[in-house]
This record gives structure tokens, C-alpha cells and sequence, in this order.
């Protein structure tokens, strides 16, 4: 059996080496099928119709013959992997349904994660092993995506034992970790990664956008700071930690402290940036009144801070007196 470069070792417990086919080749797609080659599965049919698709392809994927038409791969492959966004996966499944080339006996995975098997069932009454397989990662459509699928939790969905077996199989193959998760369940899960990865980008993009006016305007003589992302970059990091691994507990700040004038003040001082800075975007107060409200639920906020958050959700979460941050 082929030697894993990802894992150093091969896996004995690994599904016999396939002939896998992708639709279509984007930053999750190109990723997965780059990961599954590195482990000795054969990518030899990749859908790719934009220029830079067919670049990605051709740079992550140079042994695989591209193609325009979905059903030209399905015909070659014994894995299908269906690697297209959560919108356009049910009418990609009907064209294939359609075309009549996804053969009985084809594992066919898609990557969407708001979807579990159930999208998949114009394939599966073809006689197609259907798998909903998610990996909870980011992509940037960087080589290194392929390795940090290494440390990610893949949700796998599928209709019986024999599809989740299969399923985990190939997530464990190219290091990863399958976490079974229920059909009725799959975009419940989706929400919460968007709320705690795609969110957090529009969190912290503000918290740049505010900070960096506040450096501009600093003194030309004092010691200049090169960016605001290197001013946050430590705090959201301990930040991130620290909740990852306390849970509320690593609640710090003025909310945690109960501290009504601190909040008062924050949210009056961003109205008026929000009036008058270049391009400002006026809903960041409402951005941080929403974030101190949840903050608040996982404390117990005086009446006073309730009172300036308005309608502030209070809860049995602790609060941190001596936060700093």
C-alpha cells in the first residue's frame, strides 16, 4: 500500500486506491483531491470551466485531465466528489441524475456544508453510495490548505453505517477527523461554523477599521505603531485561546466587569466616529451593541449596564472583575 507524504505512514485500515473525479475545482475541491493523490487515490478527472479553475487545477492537480462537462468526469470516476456551493449543489446533482453517467456502486461525496445525503437522492436512486462530507476549515486556495485539513474535524452525514464507514475512511486516509452528524442536523451545524469563523472576519475587519483611524491620528512624534492588525494580533489571539479553552470564563472587559459608564461611553464614542470618519460603515455601533448584549448573557450584568444595552439577555455565565482587556 502507498506511504502517506501527509501522515508519513500508510494507513492498513485505508479503502482500496480509487479513481476520483471532482466537480468542480475550488478551494475545497482542489484541496480534498490534492489530499486524497498525496495518499494514493488517482484524481484523474476534474471539472474546471473558469480561467482560474483551470489554473488551480493545473497547478495542484497537473496529472488531472480537465474538462467542461460534469458527466464526462462522473463516467470516469469511482468517487465523485462534488466539491460546488451549497445553492448550486441541488441543480448539479440533477444534471448528473439527468446525464445517466454516474454508474451503480459510485461513491458520491459532496462538500456543502448546510446539506447532508438527502440532495444527493436523484444519485443515490441510481444505485450511488451517497456521503455528505464537510471539513471544518477555511480555504484560502493555498497549497497549505491541503495540510491544515491534518488538524480539521470533518462532518460526515451519510444514509446508513456502511456510507459513514466509507465516509470516515477517507477522512481518516488523509489525516483528518470524522464527526458524525445527523441529516436534520447539518444546517444547524453550518450556522454555527459561519457564526464562529465567517463572523469573526467581519469582527475583527471592524475592529481594524475603527483602530486604524485612531492610529492615523496619533502623534507624528510618538512611537508609531506599523499597522492596527499588529496592535490586535496578540489580544485576539489570547482572546481566542483563552475562549476555546475556558468557554465564558475567559469573559474579560467591561461588559464581564459590569462597568455601565465604560459601555456608555464606547458606544457614544462610535456613533460619532461612525458620522464622521471617511467611509465609515454606521452599523459598527450596532455591531458592538449586538456583540456586548451576547457578551452579557454569559455574565451577569448589573441593572445599570442592562440598562445602557437595552434588552440585554442576562444569564448564568461568571464574570471576570478583574479583566483588563
Amino acid at each position: 500500500m502507498t506511504d502517506s507524504p501527509l501522515l508519513g505512514v500508510a494507513d492498513p485500515s485505508a479503502p482500496a486506491r480509487l479513481a476520483v473525479g471532482l466537480v468542480s475545482a475550488g478551494r475545497v475541491g482542489t484541496a480534498l483531491a490534492q489530499a486524497l493523490e498525496s495518499v494514493g487515490h488517482v484524481v484523474g478527472a476534474v471539472v474546471a470551466r473558469s480561467d482560474q479553475s483551470q489554473e488551480r487545477a493545473r497547478l495542484r492537480l497537473p496529472d488531472s485531465e480537465v474538462f467542461a462537462d460534469a458527466d464526462e468526469v462522473a463516467a470516469r470516476s469511482e468517487l465523485l466528489i462534488l466539491a460546488v456551493p451549497d445553492d448550486e449543489l441541488p441543480t448539479v446533482v440533477a444534471a448528473l441524475a439527468d446525464g445517466g453517467r454516474v454508474r451503480p456502486g459510485t461513491i458520491v461525496v459532496h462538500t456543502a456544508g448546510a446539506h447532508g445525503t438527502g440532495v444527493l437522492a436523484p444519485l443515490t436512486a441510481l444505485g450511488a453510495l451517497a456521503v455528505a462530507v464537510h471539513p471544518a476549515m477555511t480555504f484560502v486556495g493555498a497549497a497549505e490548505d491541503t495540510r491544515r485539513m491534518q488538524s480539521a474535524c470533518f462532518a460526515v452525514t451519510a444514509d446508513d453505517e456502511i456510507g459513514f464507514t466509507v465516509g470516515s475512511s477517507l477522512v481518516y486516509e488523509i489525516g483528518g477527523q470524522p464527526v458524525r452528524i445527523g441529516e436534520a442536523d447539518r444546517t444547524l451545524y453550518h450556522a454555527a461554523l459561519a457564526h464562529g469563523a465567517n463572523h469573526l472576519v467581519a469582527l475583527i475587519d471592524d475592529a481594524v477599521t475603527v483602530l486604524h483611524s485612531v492610529i492615523e491620528r496619533a502623534d507624528a512624534d510618538g512611537a508609531p505603531l506599523r499597522s492596527a492588525q499588529e496592535m490586535l494580533t496578540p489580544l485576539v489571539t489570547a482572546a481566542l485561546d483563552n475562549a476555546l479553552q475556558m468557554g465564558p470564563a475567559a469573559l474579560t472587559g467591561p461588559v464581564a466587569r459590569g462597568d455601565a459608564d465604560a459601555v456608555a461611553a464606547h458606544l457614544n464614542a462610535l456613533t460619532r466616529w461612525g458620522k464622521t470618519a471617511p467611509a465609515a460603515d454606521t452599523t459598527i455601533v450596532d455591531a458592538y451593541l449586538m456583540q456586548a448584549r451576547r457578551a452579557a448573557a454569559h455574565a451577569r450584568p448589573s441593572p445599570a449596564l442592562a440598562a445602557v444595552l437595552g434588552g440585554a439577555a442576562s444569564g448564568p455565565g461568571r464574570s471576570d472583575e478583574s479583566g483588563e482587556a
